[in-house]
């Protein structure tokens, strides 16, 4: 991967280190949706998602190891650079990273744990200790739910609110930080057995939408950011007949619109696009994902990028504005790609 240096938008890519993954890809993005692979940089093992702070400027990445690990980037028109030691997150196996109240916050899969890390103005990590919120509980799925397992972390549109999703307690979490406590202001159950694993807030705030692993299904819930209250309405398949093998779905993501929700699925391989239809989501079609093993899913600028971890690829699809269906483009090598992050235009940075 030659680096060059080309203005425009840019898009960022993880991967797993540890199944032969460069580390950090940084592609340009097209008009047309396009990716050209730019560089690459390997500074942490597993930097297995990535976020962009609110300007645009800073990458954070998390690296998904045993001990768990936070790094951060400055973002500029050539490779991202890395801005001091990567800090721990004091838990294992972070899956998820988005920005909150001044801190990086991770959800940390193998502890069943968030964490909150201070960030100092000028974007770099502070050193001082984590603040840590443990999940307590299990489910009925053996050997899945054991314990807690959060696998994403984020808040919620209205800025006041962080939402937790745990796979192994089914249940999303209403936290607040403030004044360095980190604390559950409420948790809302979901089906037994379900395992949720991420969620996507609808634009306009009154709705959330999450994406179950161990039961191929997205959950609709009532979102109430006065209260900070998470209600289920229901429950809707992604696929339209039982699955043939397995089916694991990972990403889940709406529409600026609010007209469509889309979801990627393991296994089957597919994309599924559903109507959003008042309190209910109505399931129009499925499509192949150009890959194998989606493990993640964005949308940026009228397209949905995948990041298809066993196939080692990054596939982008136009969405058709009418219906909502993607119609695949184009794809780029990226050995075992994790997630898509895409940024504002280089020379608005």
């Amino acid at each position: 991967m030659a680096d060059v240096d080309r203005r425009g938008r840019r898009a960022y890519i993880g991967s797993f280190t540890a199944a032969g993954g460069h580390g950090i890809t940084t592609a340009s993005v097209a008009d047309n949706g396009a990716l050209t692979v730019l560089s690459g940089v390997r500074d942490v093992p597993d930097p297995a998602y990535l976020a962009l702070s609110p300007q645009g400027d800073t990458l954070y990445a998390v690296s998904e190891t045993a001990e768990g690990a936070v790094a951060a980037y400055r973002v500029h028109a050539g490779k991202p650079e890395l801005l001091g030691s990567p800090v721990p997150v004091g838990g294992s196996g972070p899956t998820h990273l988005s920005l909150f109240a001044g801190h990086v916050l991770t959800a940390n899969y193998g502890s069943g744990s968030v964490t909150a890390l201070s960030v100092r103005p000028d974007g770099t990590l502070s050193d001082t200790p984590p603040i840590v919120l443990r999940h307590t509980g299990s489910g009925p799925h053996t050997p899945r739910q054991q314990g807690p397992h959060a696998h994403q972390v984020q808040p919620d549109p209205s800025g006041r609110w962080a939402v937790s999703v745990d796979l192994g307690t089914d249940s999303v979490r209403v936290c607040t930080l403030a004044d360095g406590t980190f604390e559950v202001h409420r948790e809302s159950a979901l089906r037994p057995g379900s395992g949720p694993r991420h969620l996507a807030f609808h634009p306009h705030g009154r709705y959330a939408y999450v994406v179950n692993e161990l039961t191929p299904t997205v959950t609709v819930c009532h979102w109430d950011a006065d209260d900070g209250t998470l209600k289920p309405l229901a429950e809707v398949p992604v696929l339209p007949d039982a699955p043939v093998g397995d089916a694991y779905p990972s990403g889940i993501v709406a529409s600026p619109d609010g007209r469509f929700v889309w979801t990627a699925t393991r296994g089957e391989d597919v994309l599924s696009t559903f109507a959003v239809q008042g309190e209910e989501l109505r399931l129009v079609a499925t499509v192949a994902c150009a890959g194998h093993w989606p493990r993640a899913l964005t949308e940026a600028g009228g397209f949905l990028y995948v990041a298809n971890e066993r196939s080692g690829d990054v596939s982008w699809f136009a969405v058709d504005p009418d219906r909502g269906l993607p119609r695949h483009e184009g794809s780029i090598e990226v050995p075992a790609a994790s997630c898509v992050v895409i940024g504002p235009d280089a020379d608005e940075v």
